[in-house]
């Protein structure tokens, strides 16, 4: 792309991004009329988790610079498609959320303290929409990146008093009979792998649900059967990954479970709901890891383009993009060739976590010197590669929640800003509005400047519930 059409196209960008929120938010009501009084059939409910703002706007950047074409979440703001808000993301215990608190005050549609799923204050349990809409005869279903027993996916499905009871949400899930489940988590339903040793993929067989365990069966799928797809322990692979390590290209991605997902319940008369996760955006964020963290945002970009194309097409179907929290508020930093910096995280090969793996404590300064430029493409200084190697030899030691191997994110990144130009501001889940965007029958109710639990409102709403 000829850097004076990126050029022009950034200003369009920023300018967008910086007005008045009033102004770009409120949608005339000339342009939604058409749903007034329409109910939707479907509802499809898209989490790009932990998303600050400044996610969205570099993999839209990277987007334009790299693959010369605007993201599909941007261009549906640049061609009007969408009603916009800001939204509050607090919980009931905190002005920043955790993603069980967050997902129950979409989901559930009441805040409850972070770590527990739809249970009250005073321990009542508030009805999961996904369950009622099963009662009301609509099929249900959750995607995502990561274990599908997450706290994302269940805040939408079940009540428990703790986000980490994830082998108890397994069977829950079938006890209440969702009709998709994809994603990770291949410990929570193997017997070799639960404390408990029950087989619980024997269990969603003996309920008549097909199971899937790679990418190739969402080819051979049974209309007649509800589908439980299980492609990883754990969560799946990140998307840079996957694209450049064969062994993992067997790992469907977001946008294929999506198409997958769509296309099962889409002629059921009674319609459905779904929700699809971004789950590895939130993971990559916490990690301070650009590649990591653009391209899943990509990825989570392109299922965007799938359920739009499906939304567009059907006419019946409440289409709602946001995220549940922002996280690490990352961004791009004013400099010297700060574009040149950016555009050089197309050479990343790989997520930071995979190359701070693989360094070993036995390496010397030229060998990490070596990794990092056949990764990342930049020459590291040797007071850099010391610092690295100080953490493989015990001296130093980092946490973080998605670091129990203790690798140097953190110091890492700063290493990675002197060369791409992109900050951050913590490790963790921050407290700013964010994005919230919907489409189709029930867009018209949505306000300039909403709280969490407003968006279930309007889902329900918007099936006349």
């Amino acid at each position: 792309m000829k850097r004076r059409n990126f050029l022009k196209g950034s200003a369009l960008i920023s300018g967008l991004l910086t007005l008045n929120p009033v102004d770009i938010i409120a949608r005339p009501k000339a342009d939604v009329p058409h749903y007034a009084g329409k109910k939707a059939k479907n509802v499809i409910f898209m989490i790009s988790d932990g998303m600050s703002s400044g996610t969205l706007a570099m993999a839209d950047l990277y987007s334009r610079m790299v693959l010369g074409r605007n993201s599909n979440w941007m261009q549906l703001y640049l061609d009007g498609k969408m009603s916009r808000a800001l939204m509050d993301t607090a919980s009931a215990s905190s002005i920043i959320t955790d993603s069980a608190a967050a997902s129950s005050a979409l989901g559930g549609g009441v805040r409850v303290k972070n770590g527990v799923l739809n249970i009250g204050l005073n321990g009542e349990k508030h009805l999961p929409a996904w369950q009622e809409f099963k009662r009301m005869g609509k099929k249900a279903g959750c995607v995502t990146s990561v274990t599908i027993t997450h706290a994302t996916p269940a805040g939408f499905c079940v009540n428990s008093s703790s986000r980490n009871a994830e082998p108890e949400i397994a069977m829950i899930y079938a006890e209440q009979g969702f009709d998709v489940l994809f994603g990770g988590g291949d410990e929570f339903f193997n017997p070799s792998k639960r404390k408990d040793g029950k087989d619980l993929y024997q269990t969603y067989q003996q309920k008549g649900y097909q199971l899937l365990k790679k990418r190739s069966d969402l080819k051979s799928v049974s209309k007649d059967k509800p589908l439980l797809g299980i492609f990883n322990a754990g969560a799946l692979p990140y998307a840079v990954d996957r694209a450049n390590i064969s062994n993992l290209q067997d790992t469907p991605t977001l946008a294929e479970m999506a198409t997958t997902a769509i296309a099962q319940m889409k002629d059921h008369p009674e319609g459905f709901v779904l929700q699809i996760e971004g789950g590895k955006v939130d993971w990559a964020a916490h990690a301070n890891d650009v590649a990591g963290l653009i391209h899943d945002q990509l990825a989570f970009d392109e299922a965007v383009k799938v359920v739009m194309d499906f939304a567009e097409k059907d006419g019946e179907t409440l289409v709602i993009l946001t995220t549940d929290h922002g996280n690490a508020n990352p961004g791009t930093i004013y400099g010297a060739d700060v574009n040149k910096k950016f555009e050089s995280i197309s050479k990343y090969k790989y997520t930071n976590e995979y190359l701070l793996n693989a360094i070993k404590p036995d390496f010397n300064l030229q060998q990490v010197k070596d990794w990092v430029y056949e990764v990342n493409g930049f020459g590291l200084a040797d007071e850099d590669a010391k610092a690295l190697l100080q953490f493989y030899s015990g001296i130093e030691k980092e946490d973080g929640l998605y670091n129990y191997k203790h690798l140097p994110y953190k110091l890492y990144s700063e290493i990675q800003k002197k060369h791409n130009g992109v900050g951050w501001i913590s490790m963790d889940h921050s407290g700013d509005y964010v994005e919230l965007a919907m489409y189709g029958p029930g867009s018209q109710f949505l306000k300039p400047f909403v709280k969490n639990t407003d968006v279930n409102k309007i889902m329900r709403s918007a099936v006349a519930l």
